[in-house]
């Protein structure tokens, strides 16, 4: 990233903290999010077009972003089960996420906690 789309970003977060504090009408922070979404967009664009360009002169940088592509999260962290206690295992974890979609995906109303 170049120092103007790392300015576009903070100046997006500084919007974002105006915001949540009633100091930013929405219409200015929606506006900043989009430009600073469309500008990373187009410097991600960029990059992998001369990512493409050059990989015959330079494989190296190439195989680097597509392996770091690939990278994928292999762990999901603690999870609240319904009566509050904290699940670390995986079976566990899966029974509460199954538990939960199931609530979500038939109706029924659940307070089912965020992961922590």
């Amino acid at each position: 990233m170049n120092k103007e789309l790392l300015g576009i970003v903070k100046h997006k977060t500084e919007a974002y903290r105006g915001w949540k504090q009633g100091q930013v009408v929405w219409e200015e922070y929606r506006e900043t999010v989009q430009a600073a979404r469309d500008q990373v967009r187009k410097a991600k664009a960029l990059i992998e077009l001369n990512l493409a360009r050059d990989v015959k002169g330079n494989k190296k940088s190439f195989y680097r972003y597509v392996s770091d592509k690939r990278k994928m999260r292999e762990n999901v962290g603690p999870l609240w089960n319904e009566t509050g206690d904290l699940v670390t295992w995986d079976m566990e974890k899966a029974e509460v996420l199954n538990d939960f979609f199931a609530s979500v995906f038939t109706g029924k109303g659940s307070s089912h906690a965020t992961q922590t």
